[in-house]
């Protein structure tokens, strides 16, 4: 009898294993030692926050338009920093600048096809978050990141169409001080509570 009900926990534990294993949770372990069985947990962590009180609907509005832009940027801010690693590990191998430079055209123009459609359907606010979020990511603004791929001129051409639509590439994310909603939503958004 108990040979069988260990083999019907052992079934349950692999079983909840696999489960885990598809919801992107940590797994579910079974031990036995000196005949016992224990059963082992790895949880996230919770992060609690004092609860947000807004003062009117405008605060609350931004809340969570800032929760739906961490949401849709953060992926991208991730996957753009590790290509960038990427691009910097090849650009380093090649000796020449023009060997450099042709290899930067064909990788910029497969960034294009890979990001284009999803950028395209950002809104401006999204585009404005994905600016601080990269600056987050790699601790370099849009600017210097511009003018480290593509040059001064490039980077200052861009910087004078962001400040005609009212943004600026060289803003730093604070997370400290004027960014900390921002942090808040991350931290809870990483942590799979929003």
């Amino acid at each position: 009898m108990m040979k069988r009900l260990l083999h019907i926990l052992l079934v349950l534990a692999v079983s909840s294993n696999l489960f885990a294993a598809n919801q992107h949770l940590d797994s579910l372990l079974l031990r036995v030692e000196g005949g016992d069985t224990m059963y082992l947990a790895f949880l996230h962590d919770v992060y609690v926050y004092p609860p947000l009180h807004f003062k009117n609907k405008k605060q609350e509005k931004f809340y969570w338009r800032t929760v739906r832009d961490v949401r849709k940027t953060l992926p991208y801010a991730k996957l753009i920093t590790a290509d960038m690693a990427q691009a910097d590990a090849e650009l380093a191998k090649l000796e020449t600048d023009k060997e450099r430079r042709k290899w930067w055209r064909q990788y910029e123009r497969y960034l294009f096809k890979k990001y284009e459609k999803d950028f395209r359907n950002m809104y401006a606010s999204q585009g404005r978050m994905l600016m601080l979020l990269m600056d987050r990511e790699s601790d370099k603004t849009s600017y210097e990141l511009i003018r480290q791929y593509k040059g001064k001129a490039s980077a200052d051409f861009w910087q004078f169409i962001a400040k005609l639509f009212k943004n600026d590439l060289k803003e730093e994310y604070d997370a400290a001080d004027k960014d900390r909603i921002i942090e808040r939503v991350i931290t809870l958004v990483e942590a799979g509570q929003l």
